[in-house]
């Protein structure tokens, strides 16, 4: 057998990576493994995002792991608090030396002879390879060093400050100055607030609405389990209190969809009583309930401060930038110090990598998804992504208990290679629909992989059926192929252009 650097290595130091880390140390404590971080700090999105005001869109009884104890009173939570919390956990758990930082990981290239990754790094040392025997993808959805922006007509002429809130400089002040958001996502309806705590003046300026609710910071009836029942046991009963809620909830909703909508839209005027011209047109979008994730707002504070005159909300679309701020097609002129544009993320596959298969390149637009968690005829590779109607990581603790069973199904079985085999009758029934609507993925929507209509290249958005599948559910149910090397031969369907992808 060749030999290999690790038996597993993790691609990400963030809130997926870690607590993937932490469900190998204990169910498969014999497994040697290091994790890649191509960033010089732990934390990913918590600790790369550092813009005002940031703080989660779930709440952290389910966004937190199930087997570490959200503490604090806040269930919707200050980004500092949850980093903090992922740093919590490595070093409880003796996974912090095990992270590689400024492993920045360019190519992954898996040899069904030798039953191996070779990955090729970019470090301050200069290029590394190091071998695994199985790769865990946990590097996110997003890429780190780029975020959306458009290209905005005019936009140098303008003489103020512009901002992305993914690169947020520390030293900028809003106190007394006019700032224009242009956002509609949960980035924006979290600066607007916090940014008129200060400002003069804040306006959010959207192409179109979004669903916008508000709910207590503190889930109260939580805290009381909490404190009745110490340590984990209040702690697992505040979190199945929400996971139970959220799926029955949708699955109302789900029967009404048109009443979900009037009820969501409903909601947001009871906040703004009367005091926004116009409410309606800002806050009905043209999507249904959950195309597109839901804005969670705490305690109100973002229709407060429009209830306050503080910020204003302004519909429509941009002409062009002025030299003062932002001339709108309708004629109206803001005149701003700042534009914040809180447009978007970008998308990324693979933690922005190239991947190989025995010579054959990977493109993601021509994979299938397997059961949520691993990619059509790629060996020995589970991602971990997490739910866009629920909590992220609600789904990778779940693949990550998988994952553990999966290594010991195959350490007892004497097998090296695990392929989730997907043939040209299985690509035949691709499907190109998306029901996520969202910019992020429109835009990149010839590069998402694909479902397909059988199990188990199904992918459906539902925690309950997951955890039937992943944690009751048989290792090998079939649908799987393990052997000990069986060359991968991809069909016509999934052969990629090397070409192409290296140009991308």
């Amino acid at each position: 057998m060749t030999e290999v650097d690790f038996d597993v290595l993790i691609i990400g130091a963030g809130l997926s990576g870690i607590g993937v880390a932490r469900y190998l140390s204990k169910r498969c404590p014999s497994k040697r493994y290091a994790i890649l971080e191509a960033r010089e700090r732990m934390g990913g999105t918590w600790d790369l995002f550092r813009y005002p005001g940031i703080r989660s869109d779930s709440d952290m009884h389910t966004m937190g792991y199930s087997f570490k104890p959200w503490r604090h009173t806040k269930a919707i939570s200050d980004g500092h608090l949850i980093r903090e919390y992922v740093e919590e956990t490595a070093e409880e758990n003796g996974i912090a030396p095990k992270i590689r930082y400024r492993h920045k990981v360019t190519r992954a290239e898996w040899d069904s002879a030798a039953t191996r990754w070779t990955l090729t790094c970019e470090t301050p040392e200069g290029t590394q390879r190091l071998t695994a025997r199985m790769l865990f993808l946990a590097a996110g959805y997003y890429k780190f060093h780029e975020g959306y922006r458009p290209d905005f007509p005019g936009e140098k002429d303008f003489r103020g400050g512009m901002i992305h809130p993914q690169f947020w400089p520390e030293d900028y002040d809003p106190a007394g100055k006019r700032i224009a958001v242009i956002g509609s996502g949960a980035t924006a309806v979290t600066l607007t607030p916090t940014l008129a705590q200060s400002a003069t003046k804040v306006y959010q300026v959207q192409r179109s609405p979004t669903y916008v609710t508000s709910r207590p910071s503190e889930d109260r009836i939580g805290n009381v389990l909490k404190r009745v029942f110490p340590g984990r046991a209040g702690y697992t009963l505040a979190r199945w209190r929400i996971i139970l809620r959220g799926a029955m909830l949708r699955r109302k909703f789900a029967k009404d969809i048109k009443g979900a909508k009037r009820l969501l839209i409903g909601g947001v005027g009871q906040q703004l009583q009367g005091s926004v011209p116009e409410w309606e047109r800002h806050f009905t979008p043209d999507y249904w309930p959950w195309q597109q994730r839901l804005c969670l707002v705490p305690d109100g504070d973002f229709f407060a401060v429009l209830r306050e005159g503080t910020a204003e909300m302004v519909t429509g679309h941009i002409e062009r930038f002025t030299p003062e701020g932002i001339l709108m097609t309708d004629g109206r002129r803001l005149e701003v110090d700042t534009i914040v544009t809180a447009t978007g993320l970008v998308l990324d596959y693979f933690g922005g990598m190239e991947m190989v298969v025995d010579g054959q390149h990977v493109d993601p637009g021509k994979q299938l998804i397997f059961k949520g968690f691993m990619y059509s005829n790629v060996p020995n590779m589970i991602y971990f992504r997490g739910y866009t109607n629920a909590s992220w990581t609600l789904k990778v603790d779940l693949v990550a208990e998988y994952a553990c069973r999966l290594l010991k199904h195959m350490d007892r079985k004497g097998v090296r290679q695990v392929v989730p085999a997907a043939t040209s009758a299985d690509f035949a029934k691709m499907s190109d629909s998306i029901a996520f609507t969202s910019g992020y993925f429109l835009r990149v929507r010839h590069r998402l992989p694909k479902h397909g209509e059988d199990f188990p290249w199904i992918h459906k958005q539902d925690y309950m059926w997951d955890r039937k599948t992943l944690k009751r559910g048989a290792v090998d149910d079939g649908t799987l192929v393990f052997s000990n090397g069986e060359p991968v031969i991809f069909p016509p369907e999934q052969q990629a252009d090397a070409d192409g992808i290296a140009a991308e």
